[in-house]
């Protein structure tokens, strides 16, 4: 990660489906072409997880809402791009009117995005996995490791919350809270 900095470079992933901009390029296994679930446009989608990732563009697609980029960053606990990096660089683009936040339970990276996202103009929306999860029981992911009272479901949509975002219950409801 250090030598990737230094060379102005950005690692994305460890455990990452990849990056896409639709129409034009992508590293990873993502299924960039597929018109069906990637259409260029102006929505940005950070994610944790692959499947989710590729299941909310879908979802904007069918909704004909395009997207800028899509960033997977992985669900591993050390990372080279975290939600934090990843938002930055989409609230930095022009090409970026919106973004989207897909996290799950475990860690702090959606909770330490929060702070910047809250000095945003851009509106965001999030959904974060894992509402369901029992307490005290490691999920998922390797990164899905919740520590005291933070990295827990209800940590990460308080904070969202508190930083203006739309908190959907439902990957598929991301849409309409996006015209909402």
């Amino acid at each position: 990660v250090a030598a990737a900095a230094d060379a102005v470079s950005r690692i994305i992933g460890p455990n990452t489906a990849g990056v896409v901009t639709p129409g034009e390029a992508f590293v990873g296994f993502m299924p960039a072409f597929d018109d069906r679930i990637f259409k260029p446009g102006r929505v940005g989608v950070i994610s944790r997880s692959g499947s989710l990732g590729t299941l909310t563009c879908l979802e904007l697609t069918r909704a004909g809402i395009g997207q800028s980029a899509f960033l997977g960053i992985g669900g591993d606990p050390v990372s080279g791009t975290s939600s934090l990096d990843a938002f930055r660089s989409l609230d930095d683009d022009p090409g970026t009117d919106s973004i989207v936040l897909i996290g799950e339970i475990g860690g702090r990276k959606e909770e330490d995005a929060a702070e910047l996202i809250a000095e945003s103009t851009k509106p965001v929306v999030s959904y974060i996995a894992g509402s369901a999860s029992p307490p005290g029981k490691r999920m998922g992911h390797a990164g899905a490791i919740v520590e005291g009272n933070t990295g827990t479901h209800a940590s990460k949509v308080a904070a969202l919350g508190a930083a203006g975002v739309t908190v959907v219950d439902v990957p598929w409801d991301i849409p309409a809270a996006l015209h909402g």
